[in-house]
């Protein structure tokens, strides 16, 4: 009888250190849940701060394109050729009316 009292003890300590176990996995998953949800937070606004960036860096672009910089020589022109033939369609719109 003592036999199975001992199986039934050993048997509660590990019962006992299984849920122990068990509560500290489930706050570590809590903890790297957060972390997670932090982790995308960061992306997202880097994401944001990326996309506003490149935007900003294509304006700069363009203006210096239109300012006529020799790295973007060929750039302007198509540009000045863009506008010149813009501003001739609407003195055509013009003239017809």
């Amino acid at each position: 009888m003592s036999e199975i009292a001992e199986i039934v003890d050993t048997l509660e300590d590990k019962i006992k250190r299984l849920f122990i176990k068990l509560e500290g996995l489930e706050k570590e998953s809590q903890g790297l849940k957060l972390e997670l949800q932090k982790a995308a937070r960061i992306i997202n606004q880097q994401s944001s701060e990326m996309a506003a960036i490149k935007t900003q860096y294509d304006a700069l672009k363009l203006a210096n394109s239109l300012l006529g910089s020799d790295e973007n020589k060929r750039d302007t022109k198509l540009k000045i050729n863009a506008l010149i033939r813009d501003i001739d369609y609407c003195i055509n719109q013009l003239s017809e009316k």
